[in-house]
């Protein structure tokens, strides 16, 4: 293409030189910018490639940043971040040092707001509109991008609440393509299908929460974009401009499988096919062991129903849904919905598995204690991506759960080490629970090949001894006991080492740490989790009830927040890789 125009293009200063017949060929290259990126670099796609022309539409008619401009959820503003003087350090994009995915405000004056978590975006704007508001600041915009999945979160709806009594200069531009990161579900996606169509009762819902509404326009064209947007520049107000969009727009394969293309991994910049990873001879993944399991589990109990809250295909519950419909429920991202569902129908007999990534619970805390813990309702929890996720960074972190889990009563929490042992608990807790239960194992692939074996009752609030020693006993919770039994299988004097599967978090197995404190010298904690509040916090209380004292050392995620890099770069930055642990417990022996 002659005369890249985005070349030259290092800050929106750059872009409004351009004449606007000029923006689609920038479009274009935008396009293939970012393709060309993810292609090899890995990370978000389809989102950032559907709103290429809303972005350069942006910032060309609008004074950023002076005038603030949030995109909710983050993982669309890729071409925002090339636009905004990061073009030439994007191929450094979730990787350890370098940019990151989301928007973040500590990286550029231009990122208003971090947005890693879904439908915060309208509260944000409203709380700096009515900033600029009370600063006497008259002339500056506010501008949120959510999507049509987003919108639908009760937190958008109570921002969109208060907005409409408010008399700030705010704008949310809906960005409709009918999809997050599954289908976008629920009544108010039939409600914007019938607008867009043009069969939507006469009342606008918009329009009734005091809005100024405009719109379905086609946010692929420039031309009507900046035309609109130059418009609602000079109307004063709360207004919503409703852009319709295809997410993946530009690459076939992305547009033919949003899904799949939301975050596809590697692909080939030029066909747009995934490449393939060979899954043969690989243990299974966590989230496919709990939804192979669920539906093993459900076929024989009729009263099991399984959540989501629009996670399906991340979760892996889309086995359920496709086999057993009627009792799978997605609900949209609506974590509190999500919860208390769970809690009403658990409450009338049904057998609830909740299944939330562990950083999104946290956006549900007070339904676990108010709706399900308080009432003893037996709900069980299944924790996908607990633990350091890797390039999603610190927002998809799921290291707290454990700490604020550990300190509401009524509730259980088991951490899997294997496939097995997730298949064994989701077992032994659909037979008979009487309390909530929280289970929580990591992103990523289990350590077991041969995993599908015949169900075993397991006994509640009770460790595994791994292998007896006679100096130091290691703890472990989780996944992260494999790392454990890895080093020592390495070490040259293991009979000096004990190793215990604890398991349950909550209630401790205080017959085995009895034993444990009695016989070993010294005493090793290991977690994915938060040390501060966490499994070793809870080892550390046991010690001092019982007037123990030996040493005690916890390892576990430092009290920062971790960046983003590859899993073993995270976990090196939390010394809870092999190499520290290693070398800590050389040094102890």
């Amino acid at each position: 293409m002659q005369n890249l125009l985005l070349h030259n293009i290092n800050s929106p200063k750059d872009l409004k030189k351009l004449r606007k017949e000029q923006l689609p060929q920038l479009a274009q290259e935008l396009r293939d910018f970012i393709i060309a990126i993810v292609a090899t670099k890995e990370g978000h796609l389809g989102a950032s490639l559907g709103v290429v022309e809303l972005t350069i539409a942006l910032h060309y008619v609008f004074n950023t940043p002076s005038d603030k401009l949030i995109w909710d959820v983050g993982h669309q503003a890729y071409g925002h971040k090339i636009l905004t003087g990061r073009k030439e350090i994007f191929d450094t994009n979730r990787q350890l040092g370098g940019i990151s995915g989301f928007p973040k405000r500590s990286e550029s004056e231009y990122d208003d707001f971090g947005t890693g978590h879904s439908s915060t975006g309208i509260s944000a704007i409203l709380g700096m509109a009515l900033a600029s508001k009370l600063k006497g600041i008259t002339k500056r915009q506010h501008i949120a991008v959510v999507g049509d999945a987003s919108i639908a979160s009760g937190m958008a709806f109570e921002g969109l609440n208060h907005l409409g009594v408010t008399d700030v200069n705010a704008l949310i531009i809906l960005n409709d393509n009918a999809i997050g990161i599954d289908p976008s579900v629920g009544a108010l996606k039939k409600y914007l299908t019938n607008v867009k169509q043009g069969t939507a009762k006469d009342e606008n819902l918009f329009e009734c929460l005091n809005l100024n509404y405009s719109g379905p326009i086609d946010g692929h064209d420039l031309d009507v974009l900046i035309e609109e947007l130059e418009r609602l520049k000079t109307v004063e107000g709360p207004k919503l401009l409703h852009i319709i969009t295809k997410k993946g727009k530009g690459l076939q394969k992305a547009e033919e499988n949003q899904v799949a293309y939301h975050a596809p991994g590697k692909f080939d910049v030029t066909t747009g096919e995934r490449l393939k990873k060979t899954d043969e001879g690989m243990p299974p993944k966590y989230q496919d062991v709990f939804g192979h399991t669920i539906v093993e589990l459900a076929q024989e109990n009729e009263n099991i129903v399984g959540i989501t809250p629009a996670m399906p295909t991340g979760s892996s519950l889309k086995y359920m849904m496709e086999q057993i419909p009627e009792r799978a429920f997605d609900v949209g991202i609506a974590e509190q919905h999500a919860v208390t569902l769970a809690a009403g129908m658990a409450a009338q007999g049904l057998i609830p598995f909740c299944n939330i990534y562990s950083t999104f619970l946290q956006r549900a805390y007070d339904q676990v204690i108010h709706d399900v813990a308080l009432q003893k309702l037996p709900v069980i929890f299944c924790l996908d991506r607990a633990g350091l996720v890797g390039q999603d960074g610190p927002t998809h972190h799921g290291v707290f759960d454990l700490a604020y889990l550990r300190c509401i009563p009524n509730m259980i929490i088991f951490a899997p080490m294997n496939e097995i042992e997730l298949r064994n608990i989701m077992y032994t807790t659909q037979k008979h629970l009487d309390s909530p239960i929280a289970i929580r194992y990591p992103r990523g692939r289990g350590v077991t090949l041969d995993w599908q074996v015949p169900f075993e009752t397991l006994e509640m609030g009770k460790a595994k001894c791994l292998r007896e020693g006679n100096k130091m006993a290691i703890l472990s919770v989780g996944h992260i006991g494999n790392t454990i039994t890895e080093i020592l299988d390495d070490l040259d004097q293991p009979a000096g080492v004990g190793h215990y599967d604890m398991r349950f978090i909550k209630p401790l197995d205080e017959e085995t740490l009895r034993h444990v404190f009695g016989r070993y010298d010294t005493v090793l904690t290991i977690e994915d989790g938060c040390e501060t509040g966490g499994f070793g916090t809870a080892v550390l209380e046991f010690a001092q009830k019982e007037k123990i004292n030996k040493p005690i050392k916890v390892f576990g995620v430092p009290d920062r927040f971790i960046e983003h890099g590859t899993p073993s770069e995270t976990y090196k930055l939390a010394g809870i890789d092999i190499n520290t642990l290693t070398t800590f417990i050389q040094s102890t022996l």
